[in-house]
């Protein structure tokens, strides 16, 4: 599968994978930064962005391609950043293929399974008939009714696109939704990893608790913890931050 991508900069190459509902525009802003000093590659995961759509969705596959895109792009290794599901395909690719790994940053999810909490905007997404709007603001308006959050619904209607046959989702919901489960789920991680391993996670949030670090500190054995003041999006609320912990964390691997 030939993935979406922008690629900045030179120097060792860097990979930033987005989360759930995302693409690789939420995270413009930090490769022109980390680009001053590496070659920052960001990618749109299959069934989002301008990536292709496909039935098949889990961190096997997701992970399979990451590493069809190194073979195709000549990259032997590469310091690899994800956040929230993105975070799960990298920490699925280190356990794959560990030898291309030159160093890991997790930002807010585990290696566990999780509740589901995204229905509610599955449900929104799905029951909205794009034939019934002209333009961004109707489709706001529309989402509104079951999402009162402004944040999400603007994160959302990101994917929405217009095209000469009208609007267009750019995301397969239909796929995310099917295979939600396998999204949901605990990563089969069955040797320890270990590549330094940056874990940063939300003091608010609830995705990574403190009962988890042991967990994790097994599987990736050269990991460090820090925490920031945010919610999940800590790339949106607390952006400065979350560069200086990843500069420094690139620097020292």
């Amino acid at each position: 599968m030939s993935l979406n991508y922008k690629v900045v900069g030179s120097g060792e190459p860097v990979f930033i994978l987005h989360g759930l509902f995302g693409m690789l525009d939420n995270w413009q802003t930090f490769a022109r930064e980390l680009a001053q000093d590496y070659e920052v590659y960001i990618i749109d995961q299959r069934n989002h962005g301008r990536s292709p759509h496909s039935q098949d969705f889990d961190y096997y596959f997701l992970s399979q391609d990451l590493n069809d895109f190194m073979l195709a792009h000549n990259i032997d290794m590469a310091h690899i950043i994800g956040h929230s599901m993105g975070g799960k395909t990298v920490m699925q690719f280190a356990s794959d293929h560990v030898d291309k790994v030159h160093s890991l940053c997790v930002i807010d999810i585990a290696p566990k399974a999780y509740q589901a909490s995204h229905l509610e905007f599955f449900a929104a997404i799905r029951n909205l008939d794009l034939n019934k709007i002209d333009n961004r603001k109707d489709a706001d308006l529309l989402l509104s009714k079951s999402i009162s959050s402004k944040g999400i619904r603007l994160f959302l209607l990101k994917n929405l696109s217009r095209t000469p046959d009208g609007w267009k989702w750019k995301a397969n919901f239909d796929s995310l939704f099917h295979n939600y489960n396998n999204i949901l789920g605990t990563l089969d991680i069955p040797s320890a990893i270990t590549v330094p391993s940056l874990f940063v996670y939300s003091e608010s949030s609830g995705y990574i608790l403190e009962s988890d670090i042991e967990q994790i500190k097994e599987s990736f054995t050269q990991s460090s913890f820090e925490s920031l003041s945010a919610g999940h999006w800590i790339h949106a609320e607390q952006p400065q931050q979350l560069l200086a912990l990843l500069r420094n964390h690139l620097n020292k691997s």
